[in-house]
């Protein structure tokens, strides 16, 4: 046994917070508790239209157009990634859905297997720290070792600690006045998201401003109590 702990049920599970709030990295640390797999729409995609599948192909030529794929493409392709053997023990959904349109789409979606969401978790963030989180986010261009300018910073001025290289780097959307236009676009498209699952009696929310660890372990109860 490689220690994993596998649900009862096969859970399905959504994870909705902006960007910066640790979605990935709570994820990674459920798919390797619990067996689930993650599925974010950009992997969904890409890896649809790399496997020439129906779907992907429809998705490549709207793509190639500079047009958006549409829900109902984004529904088959998930349609097909369910489908497979490894989605059995349950998925994290991340990036979908974004709007009610899309919760109402995927609702039918997982009916036709007798399947629902089981929860959905809200990363509540506090807005003015996480401006200052990402937008002091700074990385080696040698090695990617990450730095910030309030939290890590390299312990010799200039140089990275571990492969001694000088030269840094910053995203260019790493700025305040992108990371606060951005948690602005989340709240204003997210908040009916939320309305509805709170409606649907399966949302809870979780401070993300707290120790990865612990947010990991309230994650791990909320899938503990969907799937007893």
């Amino acid at each position: 046994m490689d220690g994993t702990q596998i649900p009862a049920t096969a859970p399905v599970l959504i994870l909705l917070g902006p960007p910066g709030a640790g979605k990935g990295t709570q994820a990674r640390m459920l798919e390797e508790r619990f067996g689930l797999v993650q599925l974010s729409t950009g992997d969904l995609l890409r890896a649809a239209v790399a496997q020439g599948t129906e779907a992907g192909l429809q998705a490549k030529a709207v793509m190639e157009a500079g047009e958006l794929v549409s829900d109902a493409i984004v529904i088959a392709i998930l349609r097909d990634r369910l489908a497979d053997p490894d989605c059995a023990r349950g998925v994290i959904l991340d990036g979908f859905p974004r709007t009610t349109v899309q919760a109402e789409a995927l609702d039918r979606l997982l009916a036709e297997s007798g399947q629902k969401i089981d929860a959905a978790v809200s990363l509540e963030v506090d807005d003015a720290a996480m401006v200052t989180r990402i937008s002091g986010r700074y990385t080696c261009a040698g090695c990617g070792e990450g730095y910030h300018d309030s939290f890590k910073q390299p312990q010799t001025e200039g140089t990275c600690d571990k492969c001694g290289g000088t030269e840094f780097k910053r995203r260019a959307d790493d700025n305040a006045e992108t990371v606060a236009s951005r948690l602005q676009a989340y709240h204003a498209q997210t908040a009916p998201l939320i309305d509805y699952y709170a409606r649907a009696g399966v949302l809870t929310s979780v401070d993300a401003m707290g120790e990865i660890d612990g947010i990991a372990a309230r994650l791990a109860a909320i899938v503990d109590a969907a799937t007893a």
